[in-house]
């Protein structure tokens, strides 16, 4: 969609209604420390908490990855939207119309009205088939179906299931009749072109339809179940401007809520598997749709949940899937457990054979640690009758333990082993040590490589190790803007006695910045200056600095004091430059320039001595 500009005091509108904390809590377990909350950052993986939103400031901001910003910046952040998009979604959720999109007299681009026509055209096409379903002979058969499988009429609505009747033009014809595009609805995935050219047809014939929304709850692309035999058996759009299959996640809308609420998701195979276990209670289940498990799924997953469940059928494939998952999702900062169907059984097929009591109490609450699953799924590749067997099982065993960071959980396993195939424990228990050993030394840093202090591991490390100290200087600049950005009569006053004569690069742009906030008649906020800023190494430099401990004493002497000290930098580095000269022209045994360079260097020393 195009834009229009979007009102300054619409964006003010939204900042001050949306607090900052209350919307970081619906992603993020805050706890208080001091005036600061912190939290778990949602934007990496970390053991250490160093993602701090500041309720005075209404601003976040990680010392870790560096992501900052105000509550705008966190829901674009967090829900992968630009600026625009956030600002309408939180606009919308604070009740305050949309009146900047598409303003009278800004036309849409044709990209934009494409798009909108193909969204259009698929909310209705949800709801015609919908009612061809439940309103017409067309749908008879499906329904008698669906009913046959347990779907109610409930969970039918719920899920805007329909059916597409067998003729080739039933849904051609309908939104032609609507004057839709007949090649847009082809790109769009809803008809498909005659291969002699003559016209479109119905891409979707004979089956039960099952709507796929994005995140914001809007149709954007279907799947398709054929009824009896036939194939394929189930169909999906095909990737369309709507539509990517690697970023989209079923269900993820209706289920939002619940994984909020629990910080839990459950993973399973397909959307009839999140349909049926919907019906049995699990809110929080979603499924990928048509494609294997993505890196931008597991990405995405983790900014909604802390612990994942997946559910994955109890066929071979279905297990070697979830085998293949676990480390995409393990990588993604997720906390995995594994539930463990009957070999061969969906999760459908369980819920219609012993019910939804015991598929939530043995299946989904009751889910396997991932080094559980592992050694189960190990075990079907040997013949534990044979020596042979046992022994490579052992060996491949002691290699899964090996994985585990705790002692403790690594003799429980271990234990377990020994008894189970009376081994002895030592001996498993030194090859499994020797296994761990060689995995330490290959292990990269944990958490954020990048940032080797944020690791639980790398605790003591950073205690013991002496601070990096920077120059004086630098604490003064910082605490200089720290107070500007709170105090617009000091910003002031630094402007008129210091401008941007700071000696560093982005503290010179950050007063710079500053200056030209408070001209236009801005009060001192945090938030808004940040998001003024459009520049996130500045954002971030901005938001470190304003949580800094304001508690320092601050007066107009140490204001004068703090000035005088960075404008001596400058003269201080030129001394040392002119002192190295010097040394140069000593050893070169040109006591002419040496004597020039000394001359000049006492005259810079009076000058200093003369600002003090």
């Amino acid at each position: 969609m195009t834009y229009g500009k979007i009102p300054d005091d619409v964006i003010e509108a939204v900042r001050r209604h949306h607090d900052i904390v209350d919307t970081v809590s619906k992603y993020v377990h805050l706890s208080k420390n001091g005036k600061y909350m912190k939290g778990l950052c949602p934007f990496h993986s970390e053991k250490t908490p160093s993602f701090t939103v500041t309720p005075e400031l209404q601003i976040f901001h990680c010392y870790g990855c560096g992501k900052t910003g105000n509550v705008i910046r966190f829901v674009e952040e967090i829900e992968s939207y630009t600026f625009p998009e956030a600002v309408r979604e939180l606009a919308e959720q604070a009740g305050i119309p949309v009146t900047w999109a598409n303003p009278d007299g800004a036309k849409p681009t044709a990209a934009d009205a494409d798009r909108n026509a193909i969204l259009e055209a698929h909310e209705l096409t949800a709801k015609f088939y919908h009612y061809l379903l439940n309103n017409t002979q067309y749908g008879t058969e499906a329904k008698e179906y669906l009913r046959g499988r347990g779907f109610g009429d409930k969970l039918i609505n719920q899920f805007m299931i329909g059916y597409a009747p067998t003729q080739w033009d039933t849904l051609s014809n309908f939104l032609s009749a609507r004057k839709y595009d007949p090649s847009l609805m082809e790109k769009g995935g809803l008809l498909s072109a005659k291969s002699d050219g003559s016209g479109y047809v119905d891409r979707f014939r004979g089956r039960i339809m099952f709507p796929i929304w994005d995140r914001d709850g809007k149709v954007t692309a279907f799947a398709g179940r054929i009824i009896g035999e036939g194939q394929p058996k189930y169909l999906n759009s095909p990737e369309t401007m709507l539509f990517t299959k690697s970023r989209t996640i079923y269900n993820l809308h209706h289920a939002r809520p619940a994984i909020r609420k629990s910080k839990q998701v459950v993973l399973f195979e397909g959307y009839m598997d999140v349909i049926k276990s919907w019906s049995a209670g699990v809110k929080n289940g979603i499924a990928t749709m048509g494609t294997a498990l993505t890196e931008e799924h597991c990405t995405i997953l983790a900014r909604q949940a802390e612990e994942i469940v997946v559910c994955y059928d109890g066929d071979d494939a279905g297990q070697a899937a979830a085998m293949k998952s676990i480390p995409m999702l393990e990588g993604a900062g997720l906390r995995v457990m594994v539930s463990m169907l009957p070999k061969g059984k969906d999760p459908d097929e369980y819920i219609t054979e012993y019910g939804p009591d015991a598929y939530l109490r043995e299946v989904i609450d009751q889910p396997a640690t991932t080094t559980k699953f592992k050694l189960i799924y190990s075990r079907k590749n040997h013949i534990l009758l044979k020596e042979e067997g046992r022994k490579n099982y052992l060996l491949e065993a002691a290699g899964i333990v090996a994985e585990l960071d705790s002692a403790i959980e690594r003799e429980v396993y271990l234990q377990e082993l020994s008894r189970e195939f009376n081994f002895p424990l030592e001996v498993l228990k030194q090859d499994c040590h020797i296994k761990h050993q060689e995995l330490q030394k290959k292990k990269p840093g944990r958490d954020n490589n990048d940032n080797s202090w944020n690791n639980g591991r790398n605790e003591n490390r950073r205690r013991s190790g002496p601070p990096v100290l920077l120059p004086a200087y630098t604490y003064v600049e910082r605490r200089l803007l720290h107070v500007m950005m709170r105090d617009r009569d000091v910003a002031l006053s630094v402007h008129d006695k210091l401008g941007d004569a700071f000696n560093i690069e982005d503290h010179a742009a950050l007063a710079a910045y500053l200056y030209a906030f408070y001209a236009q008649g801005y009060d001192p906020d945090a938030g808004r200056f940040i998001a003024s800023l459009q520049d996130e190494r500045l954002e971030r430099t901005a938001a470190a600095i304003l949580m800094m401990d304001g508690d320092f004493p601050f007066d107009d002497a140490i204001l004068e004091a703090d000035i005088q000290d960075i404008i001596k930098v400058p003269k201080f580095r030129e001394i040392d430059r002119k002192k190295e000269e010097m040394m140069q022209a000593e050893r070169a045994g040109d006591h002419l320039l040496a004597a020039q360079m000394l001359s000049e260097i006492i005259t810079l020393e009076r000058q200093l001595k003369g600002t003090t």
